[in-house]
């Protein structure tokens, strides 16, 4: 499988994972708010500190982001483009992000699909400079015992998001959801595999974004570019001859800004730079 060398000494784990029991989110974003505000303070009105949301509606004016693109420095595998500002309001048509904190406040990781008055683009939205033009309603999963905190990571030397305990700690049912973290070179799909393996889930919903080094297609086709942006359409972890199964459909834009969509092929998507999780189990193993 493919490997990229990252400027760091690797780190011993390569998965991370908190349980905590979800809470079902759905508030809806005004015109005025700027994404990541809206979403913070939807979050802290249900008492949840960190988690997952998905939106497909409403649009933003002004709007900014940007797509995978070669380090331009040479100490990390990849980088960002410059940032891309469409003119006019742009639409949002498919869009998850990972909710977390970053230096003690809060933060959002969201890639995205949106119309724009250029065709449809995909990357990495900045969200502290999107302004909610039309209302955005979001759904998501949120927790109260449990986030994602942004940390700098020695082995990638990016900032990135980590799930950690926090708050006042409550017992874990046996059926809450995982905040997972996936490092370089592990694939995706075995990773969530070993997961439910080792918390007992035989299925699941999977929610998240994340970094793949090229892209294998369930169907053959292939994306060649190290560093993509990418976003879970349909996640579902199902039991197989008694063991769990990892099933991805995606949507990814590579450092061309060329999108691509669909089923993932297990055991050939090594992630890049790291994958954001969260496993919703639906049902156990006995």
């Amino acid at each position: 499988m493919r490997q990229i060398r990252h400027p760091g000494p690797v780190a011993a784990t390569r998965t991370s994972a908190i349980a905590d029991a979800p809470i079902h989110l759905r508030f809806t974003l005004q015109p005025g708010d700027r994404v990541d505000a809206g979403i913070a303070k939807g979050f802290a009105a249900a008492g949840c500190l960190g988690g997952v949301v998905a939106f497909d509606s409403g649009s933003c004016d002004p709007f900014q982001f940007v797509i995978p693109a070669v380090s331009r420095d040479g100490a990390h595998a990849a980088w960002y483009s410059d940032v891309f500002s469409p003119e006019g309001a742009v639409e949002m048509k498919q869009c998850v992000g990972i909710v977390g904190d970053r230096d003690g406040k809060p933060f959002l990781h969201c890639h995205g699909m949106w119309q724009t008055s250029d065709g449809l683009r995909m990357g990495h939205m900045l969200a502290p400079t999107c302004v909610v033009a039309q209302p955005i309603v979001v759904t998501g999963l949120g927790f109260a015992h449990a986030t994602f905190s942004a940390t700098y990571d020695a082995e990638t030397h990016f900032t990135l998001f980590e799930p950690v305990a926090a708050g006042a700690q409550a017992p874990s049912p046996p059926t809450s959801s995982l905040l997972v973290r996936v490092r370089p070179n592990e694939d995706v799909c075995l990773a969530l595999e070993s997961l439910c393996t080792s918390h007992g889930i035989a299925s699941a919903n999977v929610f998240g974004i994340g970094s793949l080094n090229e892209v294998y297609f369930a169907d053959g086709r292939q994306m060649h570019s190290h560093a993509t942006e990418l976003l879970i359409r349909q996640g579902r972890v199902t039991s197989v001859d008694g063991a769990p199964r990892a099933r991805l459909e995606i949507a990814v834009v590579d450092m061309e800004g060329n999108i691509s969509e669909g089923e993932i092929r297990r055991g050939d998507n090594p992630v890049c730079v790291t994958f954001e999780l969260v496993i919703e189990p639906l049902a156990l193993f006995p």
